[in-house]
């Protein structure tokens, strides 16, 4: 089993081009475990974890409804944000500046085979995360992602999750909001859900801005601690 991780940041890049990058690393892997499988081989797979910051948009998952989506075609273009339909699970969700994107794309057969426990130990990773800061996080039942005030009328999200796996290869992630425009997030019902808000780590701080670099290498550390990996930097041609 292949617990190394390839850690690769992209910067500020376009949602379809990081889509499109992530789907040839996803088959890549799946290539490998098909190659294995009919030759009887055991090459090693590979792992990878790919940070983004992506320029407005909000994607919506296989099982979203489009009405969570309250901006038409020429509203989306004012806000210079645009708009896909994702194979990830999930309903919709924005991404822009100031958020932390992760896209862990890995063969979880070099960790464990139970995807549950892979959503779980995401959410762990922020938790800790969040917690560092002072922050005290947790789950909400039957709502994937982080959220803070569970169980009281002040329940906010502030990471979402949404994945898609085929032959234990995962693909999509997370998404941590740390220096967010929060406006965004009121042209869509964020997840699905109503009734409950969105929140930024420097919001819940207080503060202007908050180290984007020091939250990435915090979620490394937790990251590689819970899934038992090594994780390596490496600064590939996209």
């Amino acid at each position: 089993m292949n617990k190394k991780v390839t850690l690769i940041d992209l910067g500020e890049k376009d949602y379809k081009d990081t889509w499109d990058y992530q789907e040839k690393l996803f088959q890549s892997i799946l290539d490998v475990k098909v190659s294995n499988r009919r030759e009887d081989k055991n090459e090693q797979t590979a792992n990878y974890l790919l940070f983004v910051e992506h320029p407005h948009v909000y994607t919506l998952g296989k099982s979203g409804d489009m009405e969570n989506l309250l901006l038409n075609e020429d509203q989306l273009k004012a806000k210079d944000a645009t708009f896909y339909k994702i194979n990830r699970g999930g309903d919709i969700t924005y991404h822009g500046p100031g958020q932390i994107v992760g896209y862990p794309i890995l063969d979880l057969e070099n960790f464990f085979t139970d995807i549950h426990k892979y959503l779980r130990l995401l959410e762990e990773t922020m938790i800790l995360v969040l917690r560092d800061y002072g922050v005290e996080s947790g789950r909400s039942e039957g709502e994937t992602g982080v959220w803070l005030g569970v169980g009281t009328p002040f329940a906010r999200k502030i990471c979402a999750m949404g994945v898609r796996a085929s032959r234990w290869v995962t693909m999509h992630g997370f998404a941590l909001n740390v220096n967010s425009d929060l406006g965004y997030f009121d042209n869509i019902i964020p997840c699905g859900i109503r009734g409950k808000g969105v929140t930024s780590l420097n919001v819940e701080l207080g503060v202007d801005y908050v180290d984007e670099d020091e939250v990435r290498a915090k979620i490394i550390k937790y990251f590689s601690e819970l899934f038992e990996a090594q994780v390596v930097e490496n600064k590939l041609e996209q």
